[in-house]
């Protein structure tokens, strides 16, 4: 594609600029804004990531995973703020997960160690992180706040912090890690993953392209159950004291 051809695409931006000016729905301030941005961005992330695939250098796929899991937290850490610690929190879940992943990828030799490789699938499955991150933050806050005459009521009868916060773990848990479930039953019938299409469009065998896409949805399954168990687990002490209190007013923006 040429950037002829990229500038006729933009008429994708002026039909929703037309729809809100003719329903006055005042997007269209916000929908220039993420437009331009998502130009720059991903233009600038373009040539960036060609300088780093030339280059092949340890250091320099380190530096753009840094860059990632740096930019995920800042992002993630506004829903969280009323928890202690949550920066270094996210951080450490960021990096475990991608830890993780790697090794298993790398480890097992399912693909191969190279930028090409590392680089997408590490921004796949750190954006998923950030997202289940989000969702698990804004639920499991919500839930604290709600239900806080409960927890307190849990531990004057003698329960423990962890059982005093078990059902609103567990329901945020849940809630967070639903939506890429249920988007994986349908995945193939209602829609084609984005990775999946443009290696077809690229020329890749439809079959082969499936069973990448198949590594891509198992690593984010991975990623949405172990991202909100350990935010959970990583926060939840924090809401306590030593004398197992719970400290109402820890639900604070930092």
């Amino acid at each position: 594609m040429s950037y002829l051809t990229l500038s006729i695409t933009l008429i994708f931006v002026i039909i929703p600029l037309i729809l809100s000016k003719t329903f006055k729905l005042g997007l269209e301030r916000d929908t220039i804004i993420a437009a331009v941005r998502s130009i720059i961005q991903l233009l600038a992330v373009g040539y960036v990531l060609q300088f780093v695939f030339n280059a092949e250098n340890v250091v320099y796929i380190v530096l753009m995973l840094l860059l990632m899991v740096g930019a995920a937290t800042q992002n993630a850490r506004k829903k969280g703020a009323s928890i202690k610690g949550i920066t270094w929190k996210l951080i450490v879940t960021f990096l475990f997960i991608e830890i993780l992943t790697q090794s298993i990828l790398l480890g097992l030799d399912i693909t191969p160690p190279t930028a090409q490789y590392v680089i997408p699938i590490s921004g796949m499955v750190i954006g998923n992180s950030m997202v289940l991150g989000i969702l698990f933050l804004n639920r499991f806050t919500a839930e604290m706040e709600t239900r806080q005459n409960q927890t307190e009521l849990i531990l004057s009868l003698g329960g423990t912090p962890k059982q005093a916060v078990h059902t609103q773990l567990i329901t945020s848990i849940k809630a967070s890690t639903i939506p890429t479930i249920e988007s994986q039953k349908t995945i193939g019938l209602v829609q084609l993953p984005g990775m999946m299409s443009g290696q077809i469009i690229a020329g890749a065998d439809p079959v082969q392209a499936v069973l990448f896409q198949l590594l891509i949805l198992f690593l984010l399954l991975t990623t949405a159950v172990t991202t909100s168990i350990m935010l959970g687990y990583l926060s939840y002490p924090t809401l306590f004291n030593q004398r197992m209190q719970f400290l109402r007013e820890s639900l604070i923006r930092e």
